[in-house]
């Protein structure tokens, strides 16, 4: 059984939040598929959706406030956190940490966080096994 299904987020302006979206998601090599008042996009069979929010002018969600913290997307390289990290920039979103290794974790954990208009932040990240011949 798989841990999600989906993952819904509630936006201020879904348009807005399209186009920053998009560049990522298909980046990702996602799969959009739009609907009569959401959108989503999709990889095999786990899917994020976007859909307007129920109170307007509720927003941005604050990072570290009870509820989002984030999402985290593993990728398969440096290079791909880097690429994607620029694509999200160009994208609209604002930079929050990153690219970089982040040692808390682990040596070999290289990352980058964005946080998109409506607060909603995610990650790229890079995080190869350690090396066995290393030890």
């Amino acid at each position: 059984m798989r841990l999600f299904d989906h993952i819904g987020l509630s936006v201020e302006d879904l348009p807005r939040s399209i186009a920053q979206f998009d560049p990522v998601m298909v980046a990702l090599g996602c799969t959009r598929q739009d609907a009569d008042n959401s959108v989503s996009w999709s990889l095999g069979e786990d899917e994020l959706i976007l859909f307007p929010t129920r109170e307007p002018g509720s927003g941005p969600h604050r990072h570290g406030k009870v509820g989002w913290q984030h999402l985290a997307f593993p990728v398969d390289s440096r290079e791909t956190v880097n690429r994607l990290h620029a694509i999200a920039i160009d994208a609209g979103w604002t930079a929050v940490s990153g690219p970089k290794v982040f040692t808390r974790f682990s040596d070999r954990y290289y990352a980058a966080f964005v946080e998109d208009d409506n607060g909603i932040r995610i990650e790229f990240m890079f995080n190869p096994p350690k090396d066995v011949a290393a030890d």
